[in-house]
């Protein structure tokens, strides 16, 4: 799975998705970008199935259904990497069932 992880993202993320391949919006070379323009620049690259991200309200604010790659939103206290790691296992049990065109909201594990 080719996975994006957004900027505001703990970049050290990216190492716990073993088995994909990650890149950073930076990376990308994509950075201070907003929103809506990111989302086609994400499309029409066509390099990514799935950008993750912590903005809750990414997919209500934009046209999501079209895109051909799915959209994870992680729902954590903060972007600090002891609240963004609980949701690796979930995460990597469920990348194969993100489906392009959609928006999906991880809630904080228990």
């Amino acid at each position: 799975m080719r996975i994006l992880l957004d900027e505001c993202l703990p970049k050290d993320l990216a190492g716990k998705l073993s088995g994909h391949h990650v890149k950073t919006v930076p990376q990308a070379g994509w950075a201070s970008i907003s929103n809506g323009k990111l989302l086609r620049l994400i499309a029409s690259s066509r390099k990514f199935d799935v950008f993750l991200t912590m903005d809750k309200r990414l997919p209500q604010q934009n046209k999501i259904r079209d895109l051909p790659f799915a959209i994870v939103v992680l729902r954590a206290k903060s972007n600090r990497l002891e609240h963004i790691f609980p949701f690796v296992p979930s995460l990597l049990h469920r990348l194969d069932g993100f489906k392009p065109g959609n928006a999906y909201i991880l809630t904080r594990p228990e």
